[in-house]
């Protein structure tokens, strides 16, 4: 966390190629202060390995099509087999209400359906993920507690 600025990479997993969604949301967070790594469209795998090297501290992903339960578990379990499943993953895109209690009982932080207001976007961004991670803290901070 750089302030209360987070490092935010954003993807969209599997070939979706509905991306004005993850822009206008990138462009928002960014001009909200935050900083963003854009991976556009990514496998599983490849998020993972992106949210290591960019050690973010928040991956947001984009799914418009469908098979987003299973292409979020992949990216939740790559995570987890990276040894950074304690960063928070946040989901956004055409979900049905149905799939978001799901989605948050397999470790989803928060998940905007479509219509979700930008200004809320941010401001879930800014007030919550600051309390939330141990990946968050300092290294001192998480090797003593």
């Amino acid at each position: 966390m750089r302030g209360n600025n987070p490092r935010v990479l954003m993807a969209k997993p599997g070939l979706d190629g509905h991306w004005r969604g993850i822009i206008v949301v990138s462009m928002a967070l960014r001009d909200a202060g935050m900083e963003v790594v854009y991976g556009g469209n990514m496998t599983p795998a490849e998020i993972a390995e992106a949210a290591t090297q960019e050690d973010v501290d928040v991956v947001g992903l984009s799914i418009l099509a469908p098979g987003h339960l299973r292409l979020i578990s992949e990216t939740l379990e790559a995570l987890n087999r990276r040894g950074i499943g304690d960063v928070p993953v946040v989901v956004g895109g055409a979900i049905p209400e149905e799939d978001v209690a799901p989605l948050k009982r397999s470790g989803v932080l928060e998940v905007f359906r479509p219509g979700s207001d930008l200004a809320d976007i941010v401001a879930f961004f800014r007030e919550s993920l600051p309390k939330l991670s141990v990946h968050q803290r300092p290294l001192t901070e998480r090797r003593n507690g």
